[in-house]
């Protein structure tokens, strides 16, 4: 998970009121469940102290945001001044977690959400397309209609001048396809969009694809739900998306376990594993991807300023920094690989490292990784 996406969290003056509980829009009398869900959590964010300013605006936050299509999670990060995250998840937390401290508490989000590519959403026909533009956040959708008609082969007789009307036919579906394809190349460069999710039967979606621009077609993914004004379910759709996006963050942790094995195997000092490892990459900038596993209860300390981490005081003092502040590892190294802009990935089953916590890193540091 890339880590810009949580900058504005560095800026935002703690301390941070993390809540992460299920919001799944799945059955009659979800939105006064979610009512009911939002009282309980408040209740408990008052009871550590969170000023009521602070959990009005997160209960804004739960109650505003358009509701989610079946089964999800809700992630929300309130500081000082306001809400900062405000997130579906792919699924929810094992039990709601509520709390309250000096930093935010992110792993839920990189273990259950995802990133938020900006993509195109395009069901097409013969006769053009309904595309919706996710971007930024935003929603919009617009139709285009082919001017090429007509795109179905008349079964009766057709007058001999008027030409062949299985010619007439494919070239007007050809003229439509492309005016589409046309309409997506400029939403993709006008929205820098990651990826174009087609939908429609066989013919139509095979057409458009071959009608992008070569530079297009590795963005393309095409869904295999039914055809435009076939009355296809939008919820299928949107199961089918999140299934992608599953897929890749699936392969993202692939491919953090990947590179961390290799590493490790070749020894090359571009891994690093266990607190003591790790807090030295973090503190000289050289981690690339923090793997995150079960760090459990353990901690760390920090500077006054929170501009250095180490497994102990004795290390922060042999690096000049006097011990100011003891904090949750997994709240403490998340945001400092934030601070160093390095993706987080949450690992599972596959990758077990030393103190649930491992890095790839850009180079190779000096690590001391004997100090715990």
């Amino acid at each position: 998970m890339e880590s810009e996406r949580f900058r504005q969290l560095l800026d935002t003056p703690g301390p941070y009121a993390s809540v992460y509980f299920e919001d799944s829009h799945n059955a009659q009398g979800a939105s006064d469940q979610l009512d009911l869900k939002w009282r309980g959590l408040r209740e408990r964010l008052e009871q550590q102290g969170v000023d009521e300013s602070v959990t009005t605006a997160m209960g804004r936050a739960v109650m505003e945001r358009r509701p989610p299509i079946g089964r999800s999670g809700r992630a929300v990060i309130a500081g000082a001044t306001g809400v900062v995250v405000n997130e579906h998840l792919l699924g929810p937390t094992a039990a709601p977690i509520v709390r309250v401290s000096e930093l935010p508490y992110l792993v839920p989000i990189v273990e259950h959400g995802f990133d938020h590519p900006n993509y195109l959403l395009v069901v097409v026909d013969h006769t053009g397309a309904d595309i919706t533009i996710h971007s930024d956040g935003a929603v919009r959708s617009e139709t285009v209609d082919g001017c090429g008609y007509p795109v179905h082969k008349a079964s009766g007789a057709e007058t001999a001048w008027y030409g062949d009307p299985q010619l007439r036919t494919e070239e007007a579906a050809r003229k439509n396809v492309r005016a589409v394809a046309d309409r997506v190349r400029e939403l993709v460069d006008a929205t820098a969009a990651d990826v174009v999710f087609v939908v429609g039967e066989v013919r139509s979606r095979s057409d458009l694809l071959a009608a992008l621009p070569e530079r297009l077609r590795g963005r393309a993914v095409p869904l295999h739900i039914g055809a435009r004004h076939s009355g296809h379910d939008f919820t299928e759709i949107q199961r089918a998306i999140e299934d992608w996006l599953v897929g890749q963050r699936l392969s993202v942790i692939d491919d953090a376990a990947e590179r961390f094995g290799a590493e490790i195997g070749r020894q090359s000092g571009r891994a690093a594993e266990g607190l003591g490892a790790v807090c030295s990459a973090l503190r000289q900038g050289a981690v690339d991807t923090l793997i995150v596993g079960d760090i459990g209860d353990a901690t760390v300390v920090a500077d006054e300023g929170l501009t250095t981490v180490a497994p102990n005081p004795d290390v922060l003092s042999e690096h000049g920094a006097a011990p100011a502040k003891t904090l949750r590892a997994d709240e403490a190294l998340p945001v400092f690989a934030i601070s160093v802009g390095a993706s987080l990935v949450r690992t599972d089953d596959r990758l077990s490292p030393a103190d649930g916590i491992a890095a790839v890193l850009r180079y190779a540091p000096t690590l001391r990784a004997t100090a715990r």
